[in-house]
């Protein structure tokens, strides 16, 4: 029977659960963004947060993500952990300035003497049915840039323990929700004992072939795993959890035993999260590797009107041809 600190829920819930657990625990954490308040939200992650903690520590601000980010790393600099949602992906942009030339670089500039405890959280990839700039996967974009920690949670568990880590943190993390997964329901333990926040994770496993995934496409890669083991081919699934750092050894110890690599996440394949995994896993498993490292992903291409989005994005058929193509050579 489970105890009162587990229970089922969605991830959206899960994540609320998180910034509640966090704003209780700590006075310095602030929750801001466009809506958080009084609607709770698009997706209502923040709902009944400022009824319960007031509007000085769930703040409703301008429809101005550069001034939030900005706004964000001046509460940082005196002593606060701000939380900032960025309503969706396509959103982030104009804050990208503030990201990369100031939240990124300001640790380093002081010698560090400075921290920016600041969390981004921005919900982000397809699958929702959504209109231009509410679907994208910028993470490649963000991972580049040194000085931020990029993560990605794929099930419950990880968004509540994940989200809590990354707001005890005391260097900038970019915390990407995917929101066509924020109604999977999970088992979600909040007096358990979470591990390393960047290390990935073997969630299927598997010994003919590593397949690697994170945030929205880990759902996807359990289905492929799954039409597999039917057809009698054993595939390993690694949830990589974390973009920046990429926790390569737990991947290279995988593909060490399987010989075969192929990457999945739902933004363009090209200069993709997926191609350093290959780069990385060809230069440490050269020897081992039985195929060529496949990638699987978007197409290059800006993000298509709705009634395309299921051709662009990765699904169960297009990750079995790569599965395919890699156990025959």
């Amino acid at each position: 029977m489970a105890d009162s600190s587990t229970a089922k829920l969605p991830i959206a819930k899960a994540l609320n659960t998180a910034l509640r657990n966090a704003l209780e625990s700590d006075p310095k954490v602030l929750v801001m963004g466009e809506d958080v308040g009084k609607l709770g939200g698009v997706f209502r992650i923040t709902d009944g947060l400022q009824k319960d903690f007031g509007e000085e520590r769930v703040i409703d601000t301008p429809l101005a993500e550069s001034g939030i980010i900005g706004t964000a790393i001046g509460l940082a600099l005196r002593g606060y952990r701000p939380v900032a949602e960025i309503q969706f992906d396509g959103f982030v942009f104009p804050a990208y300035d503030q990201i990369v030339t100031q939240l990124a670089k300001m640790h380093a500039r002081s010698l560090g003497k400075v921290k920016l405890p600041v969390v981004i959280r921005i919900p982000y990839a397809g699958g929702i049915g959504a209109v231009e700039h509410h679907s994208e996967s910028p993470e490649a974009l963000f991972a580049h840039v040194a000085g931020l920690k990029i993560v990605s949670p794929s099930n419950a568990d990880d968004a509540y323990w994940m989200l809590r880590q990354a707001i005890e943190c005391d260097d900038p993390v970019i915390f990407f929700e995917p929101k066509s997964r924020y109604w999977d329901k999970g088992e979600v333990n909040t007096s358990g004992i979470p591990g390393p926040l960047h290390a990935a994770r073997v969630v299927r496993p598997g010994s003919d072939l590593t397949l690697v995934a994170y945030g929205p496409t880990v759902r996807t890669a359990l289905q492929v795993a799954a039409v597999a083991q039917e057809e009698g081919r054993s595939v390993e699934v690694i949830d990589l959890r974390s973009i920046s750092p990429i926790d390569f050894d737990t991947v290279q110890r995988s593909v060490e035993k399987t010989g075969r690599l192929v990457t999945v996440h739902e933004a363009p394949v090209f200069f993709g999260a997926g191609a350093e995994v290959a780069a990385r896993i060809s230069e440490r498993c050269f020897y081992h590797l039985e195929a060529p490292v496949l990638r699987v992903g978007g197409f290059h291409s800006p993000y298509p009107p709705a009634r395309l989005e299921e051709d662009y994005l990765p699904g169960l058929d297009r990750v079995l041809d790569s599965v395919d193509r890699s156990l025959a050579y």
